[in-house]
């Protein structure tokens, strides 16, 4: 759950997280993005994303979605592992920041370390989960026991069954995944 998606997602309104709440009954995975741009977070964008997670837990969500880059695209460990522990016993996924990574299967491999991530949602690297299919293949193949690799990335009602003949993850993600909104 996000808003602003022309902006890869940033965090909902809390009203919004909130009347969501009452309307649906399926597990709620809510974006912690403090503002669009790149990744890497200063001081006042980590304290809102301690503020946002802890408004999450109070209202019992399941699951967040949060993600940190350092300014050599790296995954920034220290800040994830601080997010994902404040964020506990929530489930935690990290976002398609991995994507923007120069070694994707290497920052998968550190952040095996952080024991409260369970997920990863990623295109491979690439624009699209198709373009990226090889790539998702080899992090399910070689870290799929310790993260749900979640294909992201143009995935639609359409193409799905393409995707997932090319990747075969047990999780997709796609804005029209289910039918056109």
């Amino acid at each position: 759950m996000c808003k602003d998606l022309e902006l890869d997602g940033l965090t909902p309104d809390e009203n919004v997280i909130k009347n969501t709440l009452i309307s649906v009954n399926i597990p709620i995975k809510v974006m912690i993005r403090p503002r669009a741009g790149n990744f890497i977070y200063h001081y006042d964008d980590v304290k809102k994303m301690e503020r946002d997670i802890d408004l999450c837990k109070d209202l019992n969500i399941p699951e967040v979605v949060i993600g940190a880059l350092t300014n050599s695209a790296n995954i920034d460990i220290k800040l994830t592992d601080k997010l994902a522990t404040r964020a506990h016993p929530m489930a935690v996924t990290f976002h398609k920041a991995i994507d923007y990574t120069e070694d994707i299967l290497f920052e998968l491999n550190r952040l095996s370390k952080i024991d409260h991530i369970s997920s990863i949602l990623t295109s491979g690297g690439e624009n699209t989960a198709l373009q990226g299919a090889s790539m998702i293949t080899k992090m399910i193949n070689k870290f799929g026991k310790r993260f749900t690799i979640i294909a992201a990335g143009s995935i639609t009602n359409e193409n799905l069954v393409q995707v997932h003949d090319l990747i075969d993850a047990n999780e997709y993600h796609g804005k029209k995944i289910v039918c056109s909104l």
